[in-house]
C-alpha cells in the first residue's frame, strides 16, 4: 500500500514549525520528505524545551516525523552542489530562510529551475518576498500582534492575547501545503515548475475571515470579545455548577430548544431574542439570564441535555481529557513510534482519513544526519561537508 504522495520527493531546508509542518503533512500523505539542516542540527525547535527526553525535545518531535535527515554546510560549495544535485532528482524543495539568503547561497529558484524546470519551490518568510517590509524575519508571536489576530484575541480586562499554540505558524505550514500541491497537480498539464511565495503575514491576515470581512463593510474596529461570537448570540463559554462548557446557537430554531432545555422558553419568545440580530444588539441582556441558569446544573448534564435536542454544545476538556477522548482514540488521533534514542515516544496523529491511500507513519522524527550515508550513497558520493 502507497502513500497518495508516493513517488513525490521532496527537499526540506526549513526548521522550526509552518515549513515543516507543511512536510510532515506530505510525508505522511506517502512523500519521501529529506530534512536539510547545518551540521549538529540547525533546527531551532530540538533545543526548545523542556520537556526534553534523552535531549530530544517534544517541540521538534511534533513536526518531524516521516523525514530523512542530512547534514550539509550550505555556505561551502561542496554543501551547494550536493543540494543542485538533489534538486535534479526531487519535485519539491521548501526553505524558509530570509529573503535573499537562498540567492546568496547560488540556490536561488532561476538557478534551481535551470537544473530542474519542474521543481516547485515553496519559499516561506515572515513577510513575503516582495514589498517594503520582505527583508524583515517574522516570527509567529510578532505576526500575530501585527494582523490583527491579538487584537481580536482576549477580552476588555486581558487586552490582546495570542493563542495558546503557534497558530500562524500552522496555518501557514498548511497554506504551502495546499499551494505545492497545486503547483504539482498544475505540473501534470505544463510540465513545469513553478515558484511559490507564503509568507505569515498573508497567512494571519487571510485567517481574519467574516472579522476582517466585518471591518471592511462597516468600518468599525472589531473589539476581543473572549469566548463570546462577534455575529452569533449565544455562542460562547458558560460557567455551570462544576465547571465550564460552550453553547453555540447557530440559528433561531437552535435557540428555541435551548430555551426549553434551560426550562425558559418565554425567553425565545421575547422579541428582544427572537432573532439572531436582535440576540446580537442585545447580548448585554440575554447572557446574564441564561449564565443564571446554567449555574445551577453540572456541565455532563447540560451536555446531555443539549445532544439530546440537536443544540451544539461540548465540555472545555484540559490535555488530559483530550488525550483520553473516546472518540479521539477511535479516530487514531495519538500514536506511538519507536525512536533511536528516545524509545517509545507518542506523538499526536493525523487528521487527514484516505480511503485508498491512508497516512502511514513509516519513519520516526530523524536525529541530526541520520540518513547522510544512505542518501550519499545514492548521489554516488561517500560522505557529507559535515
Amino acid at each position: 500500500m502507497t502513500g497518495a504522495l508516493a513517488n513525490i520527493k521532496i527537499l526540506d531546508l526549513s526548521r522550526v514549525l509552518a515549513g515543516p509542518y507543511c512536510t510532515m503533512i506530505m510525508g505522511d500523505l506517502g512523500a519521501e520528505v529529506i530534512k536539510v539542516e547545518a551540521p549538529g542540527g540547525s533546527d531551532e525547535t530540538r533545543r526548545w524545551g523542556p520537556p526534553f527526553k534523552e535531549e530530544v525535545s517534544a517541540y521538534y518531535l511534533s513536526a518531524n516525523r516521516n523525514k530523512k535527515a542530512i547534514t550539509l554546510d550550505l555556505k561551502s560549495e561542496a554543501g551547494v552542489e550536493i543540494i543542485k544535485k538533489l534538486v535534479q532528482e526531487s519535485d519539491v524543495i521548501i526553505n524558509n530562510f530570509k529573503t535573499g539568503t537562498m540567492d546568496r547561497f547560488g540556490l536561488g529558484y532561476d538557478v534551481l529551475a535551470e537544473l530542474n524546470p519542474r521543481i516547485v519551490y515553496c519559499s516561506i518568510t515572515g513577510f513575503g518576498e516582495t514589498g517594503p517590509d520582505r527583508h524583515i524575519p517574522g516570527y509567529d508571536f510578532i505576526i500575530q500582534a501585527m494582523s490583527g489576530l491579538m487584537s481580536i484575541t482576549g477580552t476588555k480586562e486581558s487586552g490582546p492575547q495570542k493563542t495558546g499554540v503557534a497558530i500562524v505558524d500552522v496555518l501557514t505550514g498548511l497554506y504551502a501545503c495546499i499551494g505545492i500541491q497545486a503547483a504539482l497537480l498544475e505540473r501534470v498539464q505544463s510540465d513545469r515548475g513553478q515558484k511559490l511565495d507564503i509568507s505569515l503575514y498573508d497567512s494571519a491576515v487571510s485567517a481574519l475571515v467574516n472579522i476582517g470581512s466585518n471591518y471592511l463593510m462597516s468600518e468599525q474596529i472589531p473589539k476581543a470579545l473572549g469566548n463570546a461570537h462577534a455575529n452569533i448570540v449565544p455562542y460562547q463559554a458558560f460557567q455551570t455548577l462544576d465547571g465550564e462548557m460552550v453553547i453555540a446557537v447557530g440559528n433561531d430554531h437552535q435557540f428555541k430548544a435551548f430555551c426549553d432545555v434551560l426550562g425558559k422558553p418565554e425567553y425565545a419568545q421575547n422579541v428582544l431574542f427572537q432573532t439572531n440580530p436582535n440576540r446580537v444588539k442585545n447580548r448585554d441582556e440575554l447572557v446574564p439570564l441564561l449564565q443564571a441558569v446554567l449555574l445551577t446544573k453540572e456541565t455532563a448534564y447540560w451536555q446531555e441535555q443539549c445532544r439530546k435536542n440537536n443544540i451544539p454544545s461540548g465540555p472545555i476538556q484540559n490535555l488530559k481529557e483530550v488525550v483520553q477522548d473516546k472518540q479521539l482514540q477511535a479516530r487514531n488521533m495519538f500514536i506511538t513510534q519507536d525512536h533511536p534514542t528516545v524509545g517509545r515516544i507518542k506523538l499526536i496523529g493525523s487528521p487527514l482519513k484516505l480511503s485508498r491511500t491512508p497516512v502511514q507513519m513509516k519513519h520516526h522524527p530523524p536525529n541530526p544526519g541520520e540518513h547522510n550515508e544512505e542518501i550519499m550513497n545514492r548521489l554516488g558520493m561517500t560522505q557529507t561537508t559535515n
